[in-house]
């Protein structure tokens, strides 16, 4: 049974003196839009288990180097009230991706500034604004 609880994973990279992050095209099904990784715990889950399994089920991603906590967190309703927490996950530059089909079409590593551009929904542009403060004002 999933809790009224989400998590968004904002995954990165380091690479030659640059940081990516990566975003995810939800399916023309689901919404059509970009954005980080996102969903629903389980039950039982902790927010850290929620976000692992997240991250291999929707990217195959396995070799995380570390987990930011407490980044960003926000509610919501549909049609209840959804309480949201983001984490920053940084992840080997080499590890290659493999997304889910039936939830997303394809993926994208870039720039702070080109996934701002490219993020459809407010509350993710605030998680990767305060994401990015803690990673280069710190």
């Amino acid at each position: 049974m999933r809790l009224p609880l989400q998590i968004e994973g904002i995954i990165f990279r380091k690479k030659d003196n640059q940081t990516k992050y990566l975003l995810l095209k939800r399916t023309s099904n689901r919404g059509g839009f970009w954005q980080p990784i996102t969903g629903g715990l389980e039950e039982g889950e902790t927010l850290i288990e929620s976000l692992k399994r997240e991250i291999k089920e929707e990217t195959g991603l396995k070799e995380i180097i570390r987990i930011i906590e407490s980044v960003h967190y926000f509610e919501f309703s549909d049609p209840h009230l959804i309480k949201e927490y983001v984490f920053g996950v940084e992840v080997s530059p080499t590890e290659k991706i493999i997304i889910d089909a039936r939830e997303h079409s394809s993926f994208l590593w870039c720039t702070f500034e080109e996934a701002i551009k490219l993020m459809k929904w407010e509350e993710n542009k605030k998680a990767f604004e305060k994401l990015n403060d803690v990673l280069f004002k710190s």
